[in-house]
C-alpha cells in the first residue's frame, strides 16, 4: 500500500489547520515531560479568581473545575461506538423503525390460554398446537404483542419507548428456553427449530423490538438463551446420535435460523453498556473444527447474500479461527506472489534462489531502527512472506529466536520515551501518539508494519496501546482505494478518552454534569491550545470558536469536538502512517470479521493467565517434572498472586500476555543451569526459556525467583 501524505492528498494538512476542531492540550508534545491536563487542576485557580473578584482568566490554558460534581461517568449516547450487526434482516439501531401503536387484531386466545398451552405441551411433549399458533395465527410479533396487551387483568410492565408487553415476551422466552429442556426428543427438537425459523423470519421492526426486549433480560436468563442456541447449533453440526435428527439435507435452514436469532442477542449485548455478558461468550468453539476456510471463501464469493455462511455472523467465530483465516489468506497471497516470481525467473532462464520465498531482514544492532525501516521500505512486496532476520556480523540461522529478538529490541527502542514517537501515560499505563509535526512519518508506518508482521508470524508484542487504537485500525477495516479518503477517524467518546487520560476525562465529565452556569463559571470558548515542540498553537474547535462561549446548551458538542480533535485530528498524519503500515501486511477482507478487542488480542495476546495450563504443556531440559526443584517451582508459581505471575511470564517471554492459541503456543521451557544456588534465575526471552539453578528448598527458590522477576531488566534477558 502506498501512503501519500503530500499536500494534495492529506485531508488534514497544515493549510487546513484553521478548520480543525482544536483542543486544550499541553500533553501531546514530543517526549514525556509534560502531564496531561485535568479540569481538577484548575479548581484552585478559579477559587483564587473568585476571591479576588476577577471574572477573567489571565491564561488561555485555564479551564476551571467545579465545586459540586456528580461522580456518574458521563456518556454521550449519540456518539457511542456501535458494534456492527451482521444480519441481513436487521438494520442498524439508528435506522430501525419504532411502531409505537401496533394494529391490534381481533383474536380469541388470551395470554393465560396461550400459557396453558405451553405448560400442557411441556408435560405431554406434543407441541403441535403451540407450533400451529406461531405459524398461522399472527403475521407479526407486533400483532402478537398487541393482541395480548388487551387480555391483561392488570397493567403490563412495558419497556420504555418500545411498547413491548413484558408479560407476553416472558411467555415467548419460556417457550424459547423450555421447548426442549434436555434435547432428548427429536420431536421437540424439530418444534424448537421451527420456532427459531419463525423468529428469524420476522420483519425488521419486530427484530428491533425483540432486540430491546433481550436487552432487558436478567443476565442469567440472557446467558441461558445464548447457551441454548449455541448447543442447538453444536448438536446439529455434530450430533451424538445422527439417527435421532432429520437428515441435514432436509433441515439446512436449522443452523441459519438459530444463528440469526443468536445475532439478535449479540446485537442486544453490543448496545448494552456495560455488555450483559462478555463478547467471548458468543464464540462457538465447535466451529474451530469445521472447514472455516471454505466458509470464508463462500462468504468472499457471495457476501451477505441469501447463501448462509458463518462469516456473515463473525461474533460466533473465535479469535483462533479469525487468526487462522487471516494467516491463511495472507499465505495464499504470498504463495501466489512467490509462484509468479519463480515463473518470471524461470522464463528468463535466471537462477532460482529459494530465499525468494522469505522476507529476509538484515540489520545492524547499532542502527536497528534505521536499518529495519530501510529493509521494510525496500521489500514492501515481500511483507506477506515468512520473516527471517539476520544480525549483520553475527553467525547463526534464524529458527525463530532471532526474529523474536528483533521484535523485542525494536519495540523497546521505538517506544522508549526518549525516542519521542510515543508518550507514556502513567495514569493509564499506556502509550499514545506524540502530536509533534514533522516531514517524515515513516517510523510510524514501521510500527504499524511491525504489528502486522507480529500477527502474521505469531509473535506476541509487549505494546501498551489503549483500546481505541484498535477501533481506529478498523476504521475502515479495508484500506480505501482512494488515497484521499481519511483513515483511522473513528467515532470515539468519553469512555475512550478515560482509557488514555483518566484525569482529563474526569474533568470533562464534571463539565457535562455541572449544575451551575457553565458559561459564567468556566469562562471558556471553543478555542483550545496545544504545545508542539515548545511552540503554543491555538485551534478553533469550530469556525469562529474563539468567540463562541461554552454554555450549558452546547457543552456536549464542545466535549465531543474536544475528544475528536485529541484522539483523531491532532494525530492524523501519525496514525495514518501507522494504519497503512499495519494494513500493508494484514491487508485481508478477514479484518472485517474482527472486533477491536480481537485485533488487540492478535497483536498483544490475551491477558487471561492460566498457570495450571502452562504447567501441563511446559517442556524441560535437564530437569524432569518430578524433580524436587521443578515441584518447588510450580508450588511457588501457582501460589503467586496474579501480578507476580504476569511478571514471571514477562521475564521469560518478553510479554505478560498469552498467545491466541493459549499456553501451548508459548513453547515455554524450563532448563537446568549448573551454577551456584547463589545465582538468580535467568531467562532467554527469544526462546521463552527460564534457566533455574538447582535450589535446595522452596523458600530459597521463592526468594530468588521473586527478586529476578521483579527486577527483570539486567538479569540475563536475551
Amino acid at each position: 500500500m502506498h501512503l501519500n501524505m503530500s499536500e494534495n492528498n492529506c485531508p488534514f494538512e497544515e493549510r487546513h489547520r484553521d478548520r480543525l476542531p482544536p483542543i486544550l492540550n499541553h500533553n501531546l508534545d514530543r517526549g514525556p515531560k509534560l502531564p496531561f491536563p485535568s479540569y481538577g487542576s484548575f479548581i484552585s485557580t478559579l477559587n483564587h479568581k473568585r476571591e479576588s473578584g476577577s471574572h477573567s482568566l489571565s491564561s488561555p490554558f485555564l479551564l476551571p473545575a467545579v465545586k459540586q460534581v456528580r461522580e456518574l461517568p458521563p456518556i454521550c449516547p449519540d456518539v457511542r461506538q456501535k458494534h456492527r450487526i451482521s444480519i441481513d434482516v436487521l438494520p442498524p439501531e439508528v435506522k430501525a423503525r419504532f411502531v409505537s401503536e401496533p394494529i391490534i387484531p381481533i383474536r380469541t386466545k388470551t395470554a393465560k390460554e396461550f400459557q396453558d398451552d405451553v405448560e400442557r405441551a411441556t408435560i405431554s411433549g406434543d407441541w403441535k398446537q403451540v407450533h400451529d399458533f406461531y405459524l398461522t395465527t399472527f403475521d407479526s410479533f407486533l400483532e402478537l404483542n398487541g393482541a395480548f396487551k388487551k387480555e391483561a387483568n392488570a397493567p403490563f410492565n412495558t419497556i420504555e419507548d418500545s411498547g413491548i408487553n413484558i408479560k407476553f415476551v416472558n411467555i415467548v422466552y419460556d417457550a424459547l428456553l423450555h421447548t426442549n429442556p434436555q434435547y432428548t426428543s427429536p420431536a421437540t427438537y424439530v418444534i424448537y427449530a421451527h420456532l427459531l425459523r419463525q423468529i428469524a423470519a420476522l420483519a425488521e421492526a419486530d427484530h428491533h423490538f425483540l432486540m430491546h426486549w433481550f436487552k432487558k433480560l436478567p443476565q442469567k436468563r440472557f446467558k441461558q438463551l445464548v447457551e441454548r442456541l449455541q448447543l442447538f447449533i453444536t448438536t446439529r453440526l455434530f450430533p451424538a446420535k445422527p439417527e435421532e435428527l432429520p437428515p441435514m439435507a432436509k433441515c439446512s435452514w436449522w443452523i441459519p435460523s438459530a444463528t440469526k436469532v443468536l445475532s439478535l442477542l449479540n446485537a442486544a449485548n453490543s448496545i448494552s453498556s456495560p455488555p450483559i455478558i462478555p463478547f467471548t461468550d458468543f464464540y462457538n468453539l465447535t466451529l474451530d473444527h469445521i472447514d472455516f476456510m471454505e466458509d470464508y471463501h463462500t462468504w468472499q464469493a457471495h457476501g451477505n447474500s441469501n447463501r448462509f455462511t458463518f462469516c456473515q455472523f463473525p461474533f460466533i467465530l473465535s479469535t483462533v479461527v479469525k487468526k487462522a483465516i487471516i494467516q491463511r489468506d495472507s499465505e495464499q497471497q504470498m504463495i501466489s506472489m512467490a509462484r509468479q516470481t519463480l515463473v518470471d525467473k524461470v522464463s528468463r532462464r535466471q537462477r532460482v534462489d529459494m530465499s525468494l520465498l522469505f522476507l529476509n531482514i538484515k540489520v545492524r544492532r547499532l542502527q536497528l531502527v534505521s536499518d529495519s525501516l530501510d529493509e521494510l521500505s525496500r521489500k514492501r512486496a515481500d511483507l506477506k512472506k515468512k520473516l527471517k532476520v539476520t544480525f549483520v556480523g553475527e553467525a547463526g540461522l534464524d529458527m525463530g529466536g532471532l526474529t523474536k529478538e528483533w521484535f523485542l529490541l525494536l519495540i523497546r527502542q521505538i517506544f522508549h520515551t526518549d525516542y519521542g514517537m510515543f508518550t507514556y501515560v502513567k495514569e493509564s499505563q499506556c502509550h499514545w501518539f506524540s502530536s509533534w509535526k514533522c516531514d517524515n512519518y515513516s517510523e510510524f508506518r514501521l510500527v504499524g508494519a511491525l504489528m502486522g508482521l507480529a500477527v502474521y508470524n505469531s509473535i506476541t508484542l509487549d505494546i501498551r496501546f489503549p483500546p481505541c487504537v484498535y477501533k481506529k485500525l478498523l476504521t475502515p477495516p479495508i484500506v480505501p482505494c482512494d488515497l484521499d479518503t481519511p483513515v483511522g477517524m473513528a467515532t470515539l467518546n468519553l469512555d475512550d478518552l478515560q482509557q488514555i487520560m483518566p484525569d482529563l476525562a474526569h474533568g470533562l465529565g464534571e463539565l457535562l454534569s455541572y449544575e451551575g452556569n457553565v458559561e459564567e463559571d468556566f469562562y471558556t470558548t471553543f478555542q483550545v491550545f496545544q504545545e508542539e515542540l515548545g511552540v503554543v498553537k491555538s485551534y478553533n474547535l469550530k469556525p469562529g470558536g474563539d468567540k463562541i462561549p461554552v454554555t450549558n446548551l452546547n457543552r456536549k458538542e464542545y466535549v465531543q469536538l474536544y475528544i475528536d480533535f485529541l484522539l483523531n485530528k491532532s494525530i492524523y498524519r501519525q496514525f495514518a502512517a501507522f494504519y497503512h503500515g499495519f494494513h500493508s501486511v494484514c491487508a485481508s477482507n478477514a479484518l472485517m470479521l474482527l472486533r477491536p478487542e480481537e485485533v488487540e488480542i492478535l497483536v498483544c495476546g490475551s491477558p487471561n493467565l492460566d498457570m495450571g495450563s502452562l504447567q501441563r504443556v511446559v517442556q524441560y531440559e535437564g530437569y524432569s517434572k518430578t524433580d524436587p526443584t521443578i515441584r518447588a517451582f510450580w508450588d511457588v508459581v501457582l501460589a503467586f498472586p496474579l501480578e507476580l505471575q504476569k511478571k514471571l511470564l514477562h521475564f521469560t517471554t518478553g510479554s505478560d500476555r498469552v498467545p491466541v492459541g493459549g499456553m501451548a503456543d508459548l513453547n515455554f521451557k524450563i532448563s537446568k543451569i549448573d551454577v551456584s544456588t547463589d545465582w538468580l534465575p535467568v531467562s532467554h526471552t527469544c526462546f521463552n526459556q527460564i534457566c533455574l539453578p538447582p535450589y535446595k528448598s522452596k523458600k530459597e527458590l521463592r526468594q530468588k525467583l521473586t527478586i529476578a522477576i521483579s527486577n527483570a531488566e539486567g538479569f540475563g534477558l536475551e
